[in-house]
């Protein structure tokens, strides 16, 4: 299994689809940088050597890039600040609900979590 930027690559998946697996690059990035490389898109990450694995490396971080830790870091940050200033966006975050607006009367079961029985307790 290849390791780009500290991270393990599927070997078995074409290199656009295996360069998604960094956290921070997409479809668009993962072509531009396959592209830029010189590198066949068909070419499986498995058949990469070491010198090929490592200007793929250089080019995301030529072009600047933010994947990873970083992103992580950045992501987690933007939601604190909006926690701290006690937004709308904040607050929802903090609560777990949706934040962008979508319906919870019914659905938003990714973001609430499985559904919670309500009903009567019997006597026994």
């Amino acid at each position: 299994m290849p390791r780009i930027l500290g991270v393990d690559i599927p070997g078995n998946k074409k290199l656009p689809f295996a360069l998604r697996y960094i956290y921070g690059i997409g479809p668009t990035r993962a072509d531009q940088v396959v592209a830029e490389s010189g590198l066949d898109a068909d070419m499986r990450a498995h058949e990469l050597s070491e010198e090929q694995l490592n200007s793929l490396a250089s080019i995301v971080a030529d072009k600047q890039f933010i994947v990873e830790g970083d992103l992580r870091r950045e992501v987690a940050g933007n939601i604190k600040r909006l926690q701290a200033i006690r937004s709308n966006r904040g607050i929802r975050h903090q609560r777990g609900l949706p934040v962008r607006g979508q319906r919870t009367s019914t659905n938003a079961r990714t973001r609430k979590g499985g559904p919670k029985t309500v009903g009567v307790v019997r006597k026994k």
